[in-house]
């Protein structure tokens, strides 16, 4: 049996519904699983002309109707969307309401294990908060509708793996946040995460939050009264993590392969060395030559993984997107589907 995988389309007036049928014109997906588009006909059908793939676009009511086969897309057509009735490019309300639905069914699908992974296409914050769902982001709506208390963003390039102790708040709040508990709960998810991924002994390492890991508390207090002692419970627990490593350094050791991933305590912290690792952009064309990067939700009862770039809209319905992150997404939701289900995906 090959898992189904629901691939949510993302924000209308971005770039989502271009690199799912962009994604899908890669026949090595449809030998590994059965891929299931949440999204609008409207969109997928716009972006099959522009990009000049001519699939067949086949409407579905629910993943057991999907025939799986390379050439046609199996889309569960959500009804968002006319003929004509949005724009790229723009921030609105109605594709606002529309990524947020698409996202809910997946998840809707996932909870009831129809659906073996929910992989999802960018969406806008600003559509989403104005079509009422307020929300700082995909992680964040996936855990409210799963219920779920502990959770994670994890970041995988091809050389580097980031898990984040904090995400989508402001520096001064971060820095509140960074707590024994919250560190230590990071740790045990990064363990889980790399071992559903097939890792047997993660290598584990915890960045500090300060300069230098505050030099012995000159710079700050952090490491003694949180990373430490977290650090300290979760190697007492078992678990293989090293740290508090200097910010400085500690990416640099991962990326060499001393460490399998690393334990970030705020959003730019794990981002910027994440998307050094994968994004590639080419001045001459203006067009990145590698967008690699996936993002996952760690601590979910159901599995997902994301694209790791927002809605591009100052290149969408162009047909200039990249559609390798998504591919990417693809690709480490199987391998989770994989460890998680005991199915056989390659």
């Amino acid at each position: 049996m090959k898992p189904v995988i629901g691939i949510t389309m993302g924000d209308p007036a971005g770039i989502g519904g271009e690199i799912a049928v962009k994604a899908l014109a890669h026949r090595d997906i449809y030998e590994k699983c059965i891929p299931v588009v949440i999204g609008d006909y409207e969109a997928i059908q716009d972006a099959n002309i522009f990009t000049d793939t001519n699939f067949v676009i086949h409407c579905i009511e629910k993943p057991e109707d999907a025939t799986g086969k390379f050439g046609t897309i199996d889309l569960i057509n959500m009804g968002y969307l006319k003929a004509n009735g949005w724009s790229y490019k723009k921030v609105d309300k109605l594709c606002g309401d529309a990524a947020y639905n698409y996202v809910r069914k997946g998840i809707e699908l996932a909870i009831e294990k129809r659906i073996h992974a929910v992989v999802t296409g960018p969406i806008n914050k600003e559509s989403l908060n104005l079509a009422g769902h307020h929300y700082s982001g995909h992680t964040e709506i996936f855990a409210a509708l799963t219920g779920t208390k502990d959770y994670a963003m994890l970041l995988i390039s091809d050389t580097l793996k980031v898990i984040h102790c904090t995400t989508h708040v402001s520096m001064r709040e971060a820095c509140d946040r960074i707590t024994k508990e919250r560190v230590y709960t990071v740790i045990k998810l990064a363990d889980e995460a790399l071992r559903l991924m097939g890792i047997e002994n993660p290598r584990i390492a915890v960045a500090g939050l300060n300069a230098h890991c505050s030099e012995n508390g000159l710079f700050g207090s952090e490491e003694e009264k949180a990373i430490i002692p977290a650090v300290q419970k979760a190697c007492k627990d078992g678990v293989n993590a090293e740290g508090p490593i200097p910010p400085d350094t500690v990416f640099v050791k991962a990326q060499a392969g001393q460490y399998d991933i690393v334990v970030a305590m705020y959003h730019d912290q794990g981002h910027i060395p994440l998307k050094l690792s994968g994004f590639k952009l080419d001045l001459t064309t203006n067009r990145y030559t590698s967008m690699s990067g996936v993002n996952c939700t760690i601590g979910l009862p159901i599995i997902r993984s994301s694209v790791d770039h927002g809605t591009a809209f100052g290149k969408a319905g162009e047909g200039r997107a990249n559609e390798q992150s998504l591919i990417d997404a693809i690709e480490v939701g199987l391998v989770m589907a994989e460890n998680k289900f005991g199915l056989e995906v390659s």
